[in-house]
C-alpha cells in the first residue's frame, strides 16, 4: 500500500475520533471518478465574524494538516490568490487558489488539499456564510475529481474526516473570540 494510502487510512479511523466534529458531515457521492463531501455547522457569531477568522487559515488549521513543521498559512483575498504554505529554508506550497470570494458571504477554493495534489486530483472547496438566529451557518462542498488506478471513491471518508476537522477547529476559534 502507497504511504499517501496509509496516510488517508489512519486520517479515516481517527475522524470519528475528533470531540465536536459537526453533526452534518457526510460523503454526499462517491465514484471512481470524483466524490462530494460535505455538511454544514452553526457557528454563534455575526457572518462577518466568522469570515475575519475563516480568511486566516494560519489560526485554526491543523498544524497536523500541513506540509511542513512549523508551517505558516497565508491567503490573498482575490481572484486567483494562493492560500500558502511557507516553512523552514525556503520551503513553500500552495495549497489552494481562490476562485470566488464575497466577503462575508462565500468563499470557493480550487485545488487538491493535502495528498490529492500529488495523485493529480482537483477540488473544488466551496465556503458560505448564511445569517441564522444565533449566528451563522457555514456550508460547505468539496467535489474532487481524476483519475487514479482502482478510483478515488476510497478517499472520500478520510478527506472528509479531515475537512470536518478543519471546520470544527474553525468553529471553536471563531466562538473563543478574537484574541483566541
Amino acid at each position: 500500500m502507497p504511504s499517501h494510502w496509509k496516510i488517508l487510512a489512519v486520517l479515516a479511523l481517527a475522524a470519528p475520533l475528533v470531540p465536536g466534529a459537526p453533526v452534518r458531515a457526510e460523503v454526499r457521492h462517491a465514484a471512481p471518478a470524483g466524490f462530494e463531501i460535505g455538511g454544514d455547522v452553526v457557528i454563534h457569531a455575526a457572518p462577518d465574524e466568522v469570515w475575519a477568522r475563516l480568511v486566516q487559515p494560519d489560526a485554526w488549521w491543523s498544524t497536523g494538516h500541513r506540509w511542513f513543521e512549523g508551517g505558516r498559512l497565508t491567503l490573498d483575498l482575490r481572484p486567483d490568490g494562493c492560500w500558502c504554505e511557507t516553512g523552514a529554508d525556503g520551503a513553500g506550497a500552495r495549497h489552494m487558489t481562490v476562485g470566488y470570494m464575497d466577503p462575508g458571504k462565500g468563499l470557493t477554493l480550487l485545488g487538491g488539499l493535502g495528498p490529492l495534489q500529488a495523485l493529480g486530483l482537483d477540488g473544488a472547496l466551496r465556503l458560505t456564510l448564511t445569517p441564522v438566529a444565533g449566528g451563522t451557518r457555514l456550508g460547505w462542498t468539496y467535489v474532487v475529481t481524476g483519475y487514479q488506478p482502482g478510483g478515488v471513491e476510497a478517499l472520500a471518508g478520510p478527506v472528509d474526516g479531515v475537512l470536518a476537522e478543519q471546520i470544527t477547529r474553525l468553529k471553536a476559534a471563531v466562538e473563543s473570540g478574537p484574541d483566541a
